[in-house]
């Protein structure tokens, strides 16, 4: 690869030849959400309108050569992102509208990206809204709308033949307020997402049990999981238990083993 480069109109005529986007980028600087030796990602404003930017360095050859030991594709660029992102809109997912992508280099460990995307404004995500509902159970109406939105989307997603890798309600969003709270959903955070033909067994496991391991402090009971897989399946639940319960039992144990890793705890019981 030595450039790819694409803008969208605003950019188009802010980064006019002889302007360059790579420089521009690298300079930019505004509220810091995250920041690693090779990333960093930010929220900036600019003529007035807000932006969320991702500027990626090269990972280098270590981290290359760690993530084929481990049998995982590394993320070079934001170009894996951009591109999940035109997916998952092709497949009519709500999610961030890029604005502007682009990467250079030809050495793969020394790539130069940017991915810059329009604020999703006036949002909550769905780990903070659901924050309290165990002590506090939200309206039915809430609490249903949230389940069907996600399990849609998810359904979609991967029926597309996405799978996302870091799949909890954190990185679904939601308007605060008004009527598409709870029931219009954001996917957000495709940093590492993959796009194949068909989603491969592991892949489908580690995003729902990312998504049920999210919810188990939400006050998630049996019947709200049910009610998950009969949206995202789109089929009768008797019908879908009785030929892939299995895979259901899989989710759940895998759920269940993050939760304790990530707080060395027994994950609560649904009933």
């Amino acid at each position: 690869m030595a450039e790819f480069l694409e803008l969208d109109d605003f950019f188009r005529r802010l980064w006019q030849p002889p302007a360059d986007p790579f420089r521009y980028v690298a300079e930019l600087a505004g509220e810091e959400f995250r920041k690693v030796k090779t990333r960093r990602t930010f929220r900036v404003e600019i003529a007035g309108r807000g932006f969320f930017v991702k500027h990626h360095l090269g990972v280098g050859w270590g981290e290359i050569v760690k993530n084929w030991l481990m049998f995982k594709r590394p993320v070079l660029s934001a170009l894996d992102e951009y591109r999940a992102l035109k997916k998952l809109r092709e497949l009519g997912i709500p999610t961030m509208t890029p604005a502007a992508c682009g990467c250079r280099g030809n050495d793969p460990a020394k790539l130069e990206s940017f991915l810059i995307t329009e604020e999703l404004a006036g949002m909550i995500d769905l780990e903070a809204l659901t924050a309290g509902w165990e002590t506090t159970p939200p309206a039915s109406e809430l609490r249903h709308g949230v389940i069907r939105a996600v399990a849609e989307s998810a359904g979609k997603m991967h029926r597309g033949g996405v799978n996302h890798r870091d799949c909890y309600l954190c990185h679904y969003l939601t308007p605060r307020q008004g009527d598409g709270s709870g029931k219009q959903v954001y996917v957000i955070d495709l940093h590492r997402a993959q796009i194949r033909d068909r989603v491969p067994h592991r892949y489908l496991v580690k995003d729902l049990a990312g998504l049920c391991f999210s919810s188990f402090d939400a006050g998630s009971t049996m019947r709200d999981v049910y009610r998950f897989i009969r949206l995202y399946t789109g089929r009768p639940l008797r019908e879908e238990m009785r030929e892939n319960a299995p895979f259901w039992q899989e989710v759940l144990r895998t759920a269940r083993k993050l939760y304790r890793k990530e707080f060395d705890r027994t994950a609560p019981e649904l009933k």
